[in-house]
C-alpha cells in the first residue's frame, strides 16, 4: 500500500487508500500516565509498554469554557460524556453528576442515571446498520438504539454513572450467570484506615480484573466487530482508595506503607490490568487498530477536603460572622501533626466530631460518643447520621450538612468531589433568594478575593489556583450552564488545615480518599499505517471520538468539537 509521511505531523504515516479495519479500543478509567511511565521505566506493564513502542502516543489534557473562559477540567462524568459525544460540556449542557433544584434547595444524584442522557447528542458509536459495534462497561453511557451490535453497561466500574443494563436485554443476565457479579461495583466505599477494607479491596480488584478480562475475550470472539470498545474501571477505584499505600508524594505514605516495606497494591492492580490487556489483544484480529486511552489521571487527593469541608466552612463563617462550625483552629500556633490513626470508623464520624462543641466536657468525650447520640443538629448543621437515615443524597458529605442554612446564606457550597462549587442565593432564582441581582457581581468578586487569600497552614502556600465564573451576569439563565455560579480550582497540593486572614483557621481534619483526579490522560494507537514510536499532537477527550471514527472509516459529524488526531483520508 503506498504511503507517505503526513506534512502536518511528520511522525505519522498517512494512508492513501485506507481500507476498513477493525478498531479495538481499551480505556483505563483514571489510568494515570505519570504512574504508567514510571512503572514502564522500572520494567513493569510490558503489554502497555509494547503497545506504546509499536504505535503513536498523545498526551490528553482537558478544558471547558465557563462564561467563555477556558478552564481546565477533570470531572469524570463530564469527560466520559465528552468522549462519547465528541462535544464539550458547554455544548451538551452536562457538567457534573449532581443536580441542584433552586426552587427548594434540594440536591439529587441517581447513581445509575446521573450521567449525560444522550437525548440531544448520541454516542459516536451509534452508527446504524453499516457498522458492527460492541460496547462493554463504558462509564457514563446509556443504551443507544443506534448501535448495531451489543451493549453492556454497569457491570462493574467505580460508580459508573450508567444503568446496569444490556442490549440485547438478556445478554447481561447471561454474563452474570456465567461469570458472576462484579465484586467492586458500589462496594468500594471503605476508608484508608480500615485495614480489613484495604485487604478486601486488593482481592476484589484482582477478581474484578480477571472476570472482566474473561468477559472481554469472550465478547471479542463472538463477532467480527468494526469497533470493540471496553473500559477497565479498576484504576479509578484503586487510585481513590489505595494511592496512599503506593506513592511517596502522599503524606500518609510513610505511615501506611511502613516506609515502603509493604507491597504496592496500586502497582499490583495495574499489573493485573496489563496482563488482561495482553489476553484481550491476543484475541484481536492481526490487522486491527489497537487503542489504549485514559481521559484523566489520578494523584494525591488535593481536592476532596477543600471542596467538601473548607469551602463550606468558609462560606458559613462568611455568612454568620463570629460563628464557627467545623474544625475551628488557632492561627497563632503551628498546626499539630497530621492524623494517622483516626478514632471513628468512618470519615463522616471523624468530621462530625469536629463540629464545634462549646461545652468543654462534651467536647472532651465527643470523639468517643456512640453515633446513636449524635443525631441532633449542631451549630445549625444537620447531623450526617440523620441525613443518611433520611436517604438524603450526599448526606455523608460535610458540605451537605450546611443545607438547612442555605436559604439564610448569601452563598453556599454545593456538595462535590473535585472542584469547589459555589451557588449564590439569588432573588428570583432561588426559592428564598436573598441576594438581589444588583448585588450579584459584588458578592462574586468579594468571595473570589476571600478564596484567593486562603493558604495551606502547614506551608503558607496559596490554596486556590483559580476561581471561574460560570455566568456573565445574574440574569444569565442559559439552562446549559452549570448549577454553580463560581467554580473553585485548587492547587495540586494536599493539606488538612487551612488559614484565612478573614475567618481564621479550619483544621486540621482527617484526610478523606487517598487519590483524586488529575488533568492528565493519554492516548496510544498502533495498527496499519501508524509509525512506531511516533507522537501525536496534544489532545482532549473530545478528540478521541473523531479519531476512532476516522480509523473505522466512518463519517465524522460536523457538530463535533473534537478533531481527529490522525491524518488518514477515509474512502466511504
Amino acid at each position: 500500500m503506498p504511503t507517505k509521511v503526513a506534512p502536518e505531523y511528520p511522525n505519522i504515516v498517512e494512508i492513501r487508500n485506507h481500507m476498513k479495519k477493525p478498531v479495538i479500543a481499551i480505556g483505563l478509567d483514571a489510568g494515570d500516565p505519570v504512574l504508567i511511565d514510571k512503572w514502564i521505566a522500572q520494567g513493569y506493564l510490558k503489554n502497555i509498554s509494547k503497545l506504546r513502542q509499536q504505535g503513536a502516543y498523545a498526551n490528553i489534557s482537558n478544558t471547558v469554557k465557563y462564561a467563555g473562559e477556558t478552564t481546565e477540567y477533570a470531572v469524570t462524568e463530564g469527560l466520559w460524556a465528552h468522549f462519547a459525544t465528541g462535544c464539550s460540556s458547554d455544548k451538551i449542557g452536562y457538567w457534573d453528576a449532581l443536580t441542584y433544584k433552586p426552587e427548594n434547595y434540594e440536591i439529587d444524584c441517581n447513581l445509575e442515571f446521573c450521567g449525560y442522557d444522550y437525548q440531544e447528542y448520541s454516542p459516536f458509536y451509534a452508527l446504524g446498520d453499516k457498522y458492527k459495534v460492541a460496547v462493554f462497561d463504558v462509564p457514563g453511557t446509556r443504551i443507544s438504539e443506534g448501535v448495531n451490535g451489543i451493549q453492556v453497561l454497569g457491570w462493574g466500574g467505580h460508580f459508573p454513572s450508567a444503568p446496569t443494563a444490556s442490549n440485547p436485554p438478556e445478554l447481561l443476565t447471561k454474563i452474570t450467570h456465567q461469570y458472576g457479579k462484579n465484586p467492586v461495583l458500589y462496594n468500594d466505599i471503605g476508608i484508608w484506615w480500615d485495614k480489613d477494607y484495604v485487604k478486601w479491596l486488593r482481592q476484589a480488584l484482582k477478581e474484578s480484573i480477571s472476570l472482566r478480562t474473561n468477559i472481554c475475550c469472550d465478547l471479542l470472539k463472538q463477532e467480527s466487530w468494526d469497533l470493540y470498545l471496553t473500559v477497565f474501571g479498576e484504576p479509578h477505584t484503586a487510585g481513590h482508595d489505595i494511592y496512599n499505600y503506593s506513592q511517596s508524594d502522599h503524606p500518609l505514605y510513610p505511615h501506611l506503607s511502613k516506609n515502603g516495606t509493604v507491597s504496592d497494591p496500586l502497582l499490583e492492580t495495574y499489573e493485573n490490568i496489563d496482563l488482561g490487556i495482553g489476553k484481550i489483544l491476543a484475541e484481536a484480529p492481526e490487522d486491527a487498530y489497537i487503542l489504549c486511552f485514559s481521559l484523566h489521571g489520578m494523584g494525591p487527593n488535593y481536592s476532596d477536603v477543600p471542596s467538601a469541608v473548607f469551602l463550606a466552612e468558609v462560606l458559613y463563617r462568611y455568612n454568620f460572622p463570629g460563628k464557627v462550625a467545623i474544625a475551628p483552629g488557632n492561627v497563632e500556633v503551628p498546626p499539630p501533626p497530621m492524623t494517622t490513626n483516626p478514632i471513628r470508623n468512618s470519615w463522616l464520624g471523624e468530621m462530625w466530631m469536629k463540629n464545634y462543641e462549646p461545652n468543654p466536657i462534651k467536647r472532651l468525650f465527643r470523639p468517643w460518643t456512640p453515633s446513636k447520640f449524635l443525631y441532633g443538629d449542631q451549630n445549625g448543621l444537620a447531623s450526617p447520621y440523620a441525613l443518611i437515615e433520611q436517604s438524603v443524597p450526599f448526606g455523608w458529605m460535610p458540605a451537605t450538612w450546611y443545607k438547612p442554612l442555605w436559604p439564610q446564606m448569601k452563598a453556599f457550597a454545593l456538595p462535590t468531589f473535585a472542584n469547589g462549587h459555589i451557588r449564590i442565593n439569588l432573588q428570583g432564582r432561588e426559592g428564598d433568594g436573598i441576594v438581589s441581582p444588583s448585588e450579584y457581581e459584588n458578592i462574586c468578586n468579594e468571595l473570589t478575593q476571600i478564596l484567593y487569600r486562603l493558604t495551606d497552614a502547614r506551608t503558607g502556600k496559596p490554596l486556590v489556583k483559580q476561581v471561574a465564573r460560570t455566568r456573565k451576569s445574574a440574569t444569565d439563565n442559559d439552562p446549559k450552564h452549570p448549577d454553580s455560579d463560581l467554580i473553585v480550582l485548587w492547587h495540586e497540593q494536599m493539606t488538612d488545615v487551612v488559614d484565612s486572614p478573614d475567618f481564621g483557621r479550619i483544621g486540621p481534619v482527617t484526610l478523606f480518599r487517598a487519590g483524586t483526579h488529575f488533568n492528565r490522560g493519554f492516548f496510544m494507537v498502533k495498527g496499519p499505517g501508524i509509525a512506531a514510536g511516533s507522537s501525536l499532537p496534544d489532545a482532549e477527550s473530545v478528540d478521541l471520538a473523531p479519531t476512532i471514527l476516522e480509523l473505522m472509516g466512518a463519517p465524522i459529524p460536523d457538530y463535533f468539537d473534537g478533531k481527529s488526531l490522525l491524518k488518514i483520508p477515509v474512502k466511504y
